[in-house]
């Protein structure tokens, strides 16, 4: 059984996918807009999401392009639109699979196990480096997934987690930012905006700041890097 998040502001078309996927055994939360979906994927992990693009906060289009940049759970598109294009723009962004209006029950169902069984066979086929890395007073378990700073855990989210311990990989190195979409966010191309955030969050919790710097340092037009301070 899985966690699923259904973004969805028809309430109708909304009860009937909670009530399906309840009477599955999945276990679902639901939100009717794309900043709620936003709030709930940063903080909740999920192994799905059924996305609807007519949101009344911001298209379901954008908000795919939003949740790339902070998670890679499987996203199933759930919308009345069918513009092959557009389709084809949004697997493009990063959706897993897409569902046209109306559909039955059956057919999400089965498409919704198709995507989590290729995430999972995916999850399992990978194998995470065992060696703790240690740059100055931080030191990262990729294998455990988990950061200290000077013995002190850090609360960092999935995409956190994965942008500092691909550069305390390369310490002292600069990384291209279009090498952080490729590597991190398995991204072709994407806003540096995206880049931007994560490093201002993660600088908050590693105690620094961009006009003081300790780790992460950017060097503005080329790219980033993680060093011991000195």
């Amino acid at each position: 059984m899985a966690s699923v998040l259904v973004v969805e502001d028809d309430q109708f078309v909304r009860s009937a996918l909670i009530r399906h996927l309840t009477d599955a055994g999945h276990t679902v939360r639901s939100v009717g807009t794309a900043l709620e979906a936003l709030r709930e994927v940063a903080h909740v992990g999920f192994d799905v999401v059924i996305l609807d693009l007519g949101l009344p906060d911001l298209d379901g289009g954008e908000a795919l392009k939003m949740l790339r940049g902070i998670t890679d759970v499987p996203v199933i598109i759930a919308t009345a639109r069918d513009d092959e294009a557009e389709i084809v723009r949004l697997l493009n962004d990063g959706a897993d699979d897409y569902l046209t209006k109306p559909f039955s029950v059956e057919h999400l169902s089965a498409r919704m196990a198709a995507v989590l069984r290729r995430s999972r066979a995916a999850a399992a086929g990978a194998e995470p480096p065992s060696r703790v890395i240690r740059v100055g007073g931080l030191s990262i378990d990729p294998l455990r997934r988990q950061a200290e700073l000077d013995g002190t855990a850090l609360d960092l989210t999935r995409r956190e987690f994965d942008l500092l311990a691909f550069l305390a990989g390369r310490p002292g190195v600069v990384v291209p930012r279009r090498e952080l979409l490729a590597e991190v966010w398995q991204q072709s191309y994407g806003d540096d905006q995206t880049i931007d955030v994560h490093l201002s969050w993660l600088r908050r919790k590693l105690g620094e700041t961009a006009a003081r710097p300790r780790y992460l340092h950017t060097l503005r037009g080329v790219g980033v890097k993680l060093e011991p301070p000195r």
